[in-house]
């Protein structure tokens, strides 16, 4: 068989049947299984034998594991000879921690692969055309804008070079981050805060200023409802010159920790980057935040505000250089959600520039396979 291209990225060059559209839905639902704040994408795989009988499924469990791919190849044995693939993501064309999932589907037999969201990453990238060059019938782009969502951050990193940043801060309807004492908790109730949890265990990393992490000696790590700690801890990073103290919280054993000497967000986002971080959760207060603001770096915004008001206080957000309401920083709101007495405000920020340098200078690190 010869390979379908695509006359443009994301466009399907022959449509899809509806049973190859069904097979791609259970993929994304397997992928959306894997794990979130993992420095590997989530990836489902289905696989059918000759037929067209589903003969395997799988999704990858996190970094080190084995791909997709991979696990329904293993289940569908010798029957996926002659069949078809149906993955998520373009097969990756690297040997990571584990080997490239094209040699797995050429070695099984497969006759046909179907994708949905070509890799951007520049070392496991390729894998559609490999496969295309050993004849096997290839047809991507179905569903792409699905399979981005299921990893947006994952996505947005290696488009942009640099690690996705989320802002989150929890305000007064005035606009408040703390009283005039410096009293800040609790600003939101328990349906926040616990979804404030959630969020921290879908990033890689939460990042707060040594000024936060003095004044309020907090744990930032993931919790359940009754306090004890997730399996998965983001890594802890605080960013400024003044040391912490030997008893600091931030450095107990529940998650590891990280201290970047920088007042340059850019630089920090780079060290991160460098350390395979993808999404990085901005939990710092009013001056951090204003810094990654000016410096254009913010990508996300995730307000928790209560319904309450001080009148006085601290702000939410430091200076950020605007003088005029005409060049207000304005967001784009995409969900508005009611958490008990509080409401919470996702919005994103104008998108960034994708970088200008080539991808193949800058390294993968090894843990990231896909």
């Amino acid at each position: 068989m010869t390979g379908r291209e695509l006359p443009a990225p994301g466009v399907a060059a022959t449509p899809p049947s509806t049973a190859d559209l069904e097979h791609l839905r259970s993929a994304l639902a397997l992928a959306a299984r894997g794990p979130l704040g993992d420095p590997n994408p989530r990836v489902g795989a289905v696989v059918t034998d000759a037929y067209g009988a589903v003969v395997g499924q799988g999704f990858h469990a996190g970094a080190g594991t084995a791909h997709a791919e991979v696990v329904a190849l293993s289940e569908a044995g010798e029957m996926a000879r002659g069949g078809a693939a149906y993955v998520t993501l373009e097969p990756c064309a690297h040997t990571g921690r584990t080997g490239p999932c094209t040699d797995a589907l050429l070695v099984s037999g497969i006759a046909r692969v179907f994708y949905a969201q070509a890799d951007p990453t520049p070392v496991a990238g390729g894998g559609a055309e490999r496969l295309r060059d050993a004849g096997v019938d290839v047809l991507g782009g179905v569903l792409a804008g699905e399979a981005e969502a299921l990893n947006s951050a994952w996505t947005f990193a290696h488009r942009h070079g640099r690690p996705m940043v989320t802002w989150k801060l929890a305000t007064t309807l005035d606009g408040r981050a703390a009283a005039t004492d410096g009293t800040s908790r609790w600003i939101t109730g328990e349906a926040a805060r616990a979804d404030v949890h959630d969020l921290r265990a879908s990033c890689e990393a939460v990042l707060v200023g040594t000024g936060t992490a003095l004044a309020d000696d907090a744990s930032l790590t993931a919790r359940h409802p009754d306090g004890s700690l997730r399996a998965r801890q983001p890594l802890r990073v605080v960013m400024g010159r003044r040391s912490l103290p030997a008893g600091a919280t931030l450095l107990d054993e529940s998650a590891p920790t990280l201290h970047l000497t920088t007042h340059d967000p850019r630089l920090a986002l780079q060290a991160l980057w460098d350390k395979g971080i993808r999404h990085v959760l901005l939990e710092g207060g009013p001056t951090l935040a204003a810094a990654f603001l000016r410096a254009g770096v913010v990508d996300e915004v995730v307000a928790y505000v209560a319904p309450v008001l001080l009148g006085a206080g601290h702000p939410t957000v430091g200076d950020l250089g605007i003088t005029t309401i005409d060049s207000a920083l304005r967001l784009e709101p995409v969900d508005v959600t009611v958490l008990g007495a509080d409401v919470r405000i996702r919005a994103r920020v104008a998108t960034a520039s994708p970088r200008t340098t080539d991808p193949a200078t800058r390294p993968t690190p090894p843990e990231e396979s896909h």
